[in-house]
């Protein structure tokens, strides 16, 4: 059925930025079938939704005082740790991830690895946040979890390990009977090995060999810590992290890169060369006390900055909102420089320049004629975006997620008026509550 979006203010494309407009807004299959007033009169309207059909049934939706913007792409996350929530907090980063995360994450049922991930994806929902890039520990959990909840998601499984193959090690073999079984058109499947320090270098290019033969994206966590530098220096020859990726083959412009902390110029002008895209995760690298991104330097070189907020154990939320504004204000304060980290470049970070990693420009993160019809409603009479003197500025300096009232994936509502259509949301805290009193 086609829909009609009318009355609301829409958050289009302005050359890199963006610009408030109104305009009515047409949905078909899905994708956006046009914008203006009517459907015929909407640009290549026809062209994107096929033919105009004059007597197709029609649902109108009234968004009087509302923004519809792109859903906002949450670039690096691990949805299944949201009972981990303020349980591994105010100890260093060795401790957090060796000495609190993993032996949670050994302990947790495959089953419960679902409830935890379908948590995360209502929290994701009710902050505008249409996509995600997960990285779980528990074969098809995560993908359940996005199809129950609408969501569209890029989904790893963790690799570590010398080989792919080894017949103790499952993971990868998981990983690809999961993608056999969840692939399609909301639900995309990426090679994740964990780290350069629980990945051997072996495992590393085979990973690359996998990648490219089967032209999957592919992520990893690099230079998180000064540890992992350190050891990484003293293991390979005094090389970084991004100059043994670079090693390996594996940076390119099909590699997305969580962290990169801890970058000097060279590793700047490496990974700005090789065409990888970088998501910056300001709220979990201030927390565990591993520092901020070079993201001026990043964003001087051309390298791609996407945005992410870890997973619920470090950041602690999945708050898209929350994160655009830290990554502005912190990277502003560092600079010293007002004019830093500016409200368009962060939008961006979090809608176009993500989709633009996950090769999927034009399609996501904006709203144009063809595009996926993801958006997110907000409320221009909320309290803290009114009065809406600078829409764009507003995004990234006042929402706080609060003010989204709809969320739409694929043409259809997965978060209306503050309800989940397709979830029980009191079995899923009753399922996440049992979870954390039995193995927390």
């Amino acid at each position: 059925m086609l829909k009609k979006i009318i009355n609301g203010t829409l958050l289009l494309p302005d050359g890199d930025s963006f610009r408030a407009g109104q305009a009515d807004l047409f949905i078909r299959d899905g994708k956006i079938a046009g914008i203006g007033t009517d459907l015929s009169a909407a640009g290549t309207a026809n062209d994107a939704a096929g033919e105009n059909r004059p007597d197709e049934p029609c649902e109108v939706i009234d968004a009087s005082g509302q923004l519809i913007m792109p859903g906002l792409i949450n670039m690096h996350t691990h949805a299944y740790m949201t009972s981990m929530r303020n349980y591994a907090d105010d100890v260093d980063f060795q401790e957090w991830l060796f000495g609190r995360i993993t032996p949670v994450e050994d302990r947790l049922p495959k089953e419960g690895a679902y409830w935890t991930s379908l948590l995360a994806c209502m929290e994701m929902l009710r902050t505008g946040t249409t996509s995600f890039v997960d990285m779980h520990m528990f074969h098809e959990q995560s993908a359940r979890a996005a199809d129950a909840a609408g969501m569209r998601a890029w989904i790893g499984r963790g690799l570590v390990g010398d080989s792919l193959y080894a017949d103790d090690n499952p993971r990868f073999r998981e990983a690809m009977e999961e993608m056999d079984a969840w692939q399609s058109d909301r639900l995309h499947f990426i090679l994740s090995p964990h780290a350069i320090y629980t990945c051997s270098l072996h495992m590393l290019e085979q990973v690359v060999e996998e990648s490219e033969r089967r032209h999957m994206l592919r992520q990893t966590h690099l230079s998180e810590s000064l540890t992992e530098i350190e050891n990484c220096r003293a293991q390979y020859g005094g090389r970084s992290p991004v100059e043994v990726m670079r090693d390996v083959g594996f940076l390119s412009d099909h590699t997305i890169l969580a962290h990169c902390v801890q970058l000097d110029e060279k590793d700047v002008s490496i990974l700005a060369e090789s065409g990888s895209s970088v998501v910056t995760n300001p709220a979990s690298n201030a927390k565990l006390g591993n520092g901020f991104a070079p993201v001026t330097a990043m964003r001087e070189s051309g390298i791609n900055i996407t945005l992410g907020t870890d997973g619920t154990a470090s950041n602690n939320t999945l708050n898209m909102f929350r994160e655009m504004g830290l990554l502005s204000l912190i990277h502003k304060g560092i600079c010293r420089d007002s004019t830093a980290a500016p409200a368009s470049f962060v939008v961006s970070c979090a809608t176009t320049h993500a989709a633009r990693a996950l090769h999927e420009e034009g399609r996501l993160g904006v709203i144009r004629e063809g595009a996926w019809a993801d958006l997110a409603f907000l409320d221009l009479n909320a309290v803290s975006l009114f009065p809406n003197n600078n829409i764009l500025s507003s995004l990234c300096y006042s929402a706080n997620g609060s003010e989204v009232d709809s969320v739409m994936v694929a043409g259809e509502f997965a978060f209306r008026h503050g309800e989940y259509p397709g979830i029980d949301s009191e079995k899923v805290h009753f399922e996440v509550q049992k979870i954390v009193e039995e193995y927390l």
